[in-house]
């Protein structure tokens, strides 16, 4: 998970190992350990920085000679900053991001790694109650099913990117150096194959590490011997990778048997009020609404399910079920989440979206979102902070706008709603 607030994602995304529908619903990667660490105050040298990294390490329980060895000659990677603003979660368009890793080859290629390694993931259903097509999904949007670990211009050393990190992000500097301190720590308690990877301890550029994209914290706490050889190896072993994916999201609450939801078809004049991202409702509830499975899905009247609007009341539509929240765990973008359940819809069989994106609209620029986040704040409309992210608690915001302006309250950022945004009083 890589997490950088998301992470590279997965390479996931992208073909880069990329490595977050509830507001309080935090991504591993993303969720810093309550240390009682103070907030760095701003970036420092990067040589005054490296002392402060080492008494960092040493004071959890990294030997200092270790310590030493891997910082004190360390030099930053100029590039691994500039990678923290270029998460394709928050800045592109949700139909982009999506049909990135949603697309014929990543499927075909997907569906060939169910058929290798069928015997190992029905062994990993049966140990861990973790649907297959979801722990595949996984692999294949972190990092195109381990292609991106063998390319030089994406995998990274975890220990110089966290450092560089931990010095250079003064906003989330005690997360980074608390990750820097598990990667050490992995290194001296000789977790890591380290014989098995000639460059070391290697990952994304925000440190995240493997098939899956394993923060070195989240490592540590989830990872498992699956192929039983006394190493946990989400780097070389395909079993220890992806059963450690099943074990992370079985820890984190995952259903076994329950699906993550599935598309929705609407009723016509539906009012988008109802599609809160928090109000919970049976399946029987919804279809009294006239909300109903697409593609005919099967679903208990009783199961319990949410109805979300990612692209506003022109796209398509959502209901969303408790497991979705545990893909939410893993990266906190939306479009994450998405993206990983609709890949393991397709890695099924399933057929593709029967409604589709808003495709003509205009995504709003960075500087556009923090405007409309001000803007909302200005009007009382709280949106958790002004970050260029449209998460939960902006399109909370937005409809509560849209509702008191008579918009159908659908939470959609588009230009046309800026406008109004930017006219009210």
């Amino acid at each position: 998970m890589d997490h950088g607030n998301a992470q590279i994602r997965h390479a996931k995304r992208r073909g880069s190992v990329r490595l977050a529908v509830t507001a309080c619903v935090l991504a591993p990667a993303l969720a810093v350990a309550e240390t009682g660490s103070p907030p760095i105050a701003s970036p420092q040298p990067f040589e005054t920085c490296r002392t402060e990294l080492i008494a960092w390490a040493t004071a959890r329980a990294v030997p200092q000679s270790l310590a030493e060895a891997q910082l004190g000659n360390l030099t930053p990677d100029p590039d691994v900053l500039a990678a923290t603003g270029s998460q394709g979660e928050f800045v592109r368009p949700i139909w982009d991001y999506i049909e990135a890793s949603v697309t014929p080859a990543r499927i075909e290629a997907g569906q060939r790694k169910l058929a290798e390694h069928a015997d190992t993931l029905a062994a990993i259903e049966a140990k861990y109650g973790v649907d297959r097509h979801i722990i595949v999904a996984f692999w294949g949007v972190e990092s195109s099913y381990g292609a991106v670990l063998d390319n030089p211009a994406i995998v990274k050393p975890v220990v110089r990117s966290l450092a560089t990190l931990g010095c250079g992000d003064a906003a989330r500097a005690p997360y980074w150096r608390d990750e820097l301190a598990a990667a050490l720590q992995i290194l001296a308690w000789n977790q890591a194959p380290l014989d098995r990877m000639p460059g070391g301890l290697t990952g994304s550029w925000a440190g995240a590490m493997g098939h899956t994209q394993f923060m070195p914290s989240v490592y540590q706490r989830d990872a498992v011997d699956f192929d039983g050889d006394g190493k946990r190896d989400i780097w070389t072993s395909v079993p220890d990778a992806v059963a450690s994916t099943a074990n992370y999201l079985r820890v984190h609450g995952w259903k076994p048997g329950d699906g993550w939801g599935t598309e929705a078809v609407l009723p016509e004049r539906f009012d988008a009020a109802l599609a809160d991202e928090t109000t919970a409702r049976s399946v029987a509830a919804w279809r009294a609404l006239g909300v109903i499975p697409a593609h005919g899905r099967p679903m208990p009247d009783d199961a319990q399910a949410t109805l979300i609007l990612p692209a506003g009341i022109r796209g398509p539509a959502f209901l969303i079920q408790p497991n979705f929240a545990v893909i939410l765990r893993y990266n906190t973008a939306l479009s994450y989440a998405l993206t990983v359940a609709l890949l393991s819809d397709r890695l099924r069989g399933d057929p593709a979206l029967t409604r589709d994106w808003p495709r003509g609209d205009r995504a709003l620029t960075a500087d556009e979102r923090r405007d409309l986040q001000t803007r909302l704040i200005e009007r009382g409309f709280a949106t958790g902070g002004v970050d260029g992210k449209i998460g939960p608690k902006t399109r909370a915001a937005l409809r509560a706008f849209q509702g008191s302006v008579g918009l159908p309250p659908d939470g959609y950022a588009d230009a046309p709603l800026l406008d109004r945004i930017r006219a009210a009083p």
